[in-house]
């Protein structure tokens, strides 16, 4: 067991020490968002699975605070709703649980979309990436090395890894980067 444990340590070390490749792809993310909150409008964040806990998290940080005393930033997580979750589900199909948000959402100008998808190929996400950039919607997606999303998107990061578990470790780190990034901007 305790070789097993290192090489997973050794694994999650050399995924996190790629991550300053996607340094610029970053900081584009965080002045997009940054940008958007500045304008009015509001940040709206999505994912499946773990990635659905991630945009729970990353919301909470924005609304809340991240590591500055400021006021609230409007950021929703598309994740949380059961009711809206199920009935759309139930009524048009999961496919469409987060475009049906972004349609009834995503009513500014600046608003703008966070899509996380660690395999980059979730039907659900690239469906309302798809239907924000038709709204004129910027987009970021955080995905890993493969998959759709990073196509599809305004700033990608991608983790340069094809390990769910890896890509969804280093996108705590990366959301919690932009999290400091913006507050920088906006109230630094």
């Amino acid at each position: 067991m305790k070789k097993a444990i290192n090489a997973q340590m050794r694994e999650s070390v050399r995924v996190h020490q790629a991550l300053p490749r996607v340094a610029p792809a970053l900081a584009r993310a965080a002045r997009a968002i940054a940008g958007a909150f500045r304008s009015g409008g509001k940040l709206l964040i999505m994912g499946n699975g773990g990635s659905a806990a991630d945009a729970q998290h990353m919301a909470a940080e924005f609304v809340s605070r991240f590591k500055l005393k400021r006021r609230a930033l409007p950021a929703i997580a598309l994740t949380t709703d059961s009711s809206i979750l199920s009935a759309i589900g139930n009524d048009r199909g999961f496919e469409f649980v987060f475009s049906r948000q972004v349609e009834a959402l995503a009513n500014h100008p600046s608003d703008i979309l966070l899509a996380i998808s660690t395999s980059g190929n979730s039907r659900n996400v690239l469906a309302a990436v798809a239907l924000a950039k038709r709204k004129g919607l910027q987009t970021i997606g955080l995905t890993g090395q493969g998959g759709a999303l990073k196509a599809q998107v305004d700033f990608a990061v991608a983790v340069p890894s094809q390990d769910t578990q890896r890509i969804q470790e280093a996108h705590l780190v990366i959301e919690h980067i932009i999290c400091d990034c913006v507050e920088r901007e906006l109230f630094a």
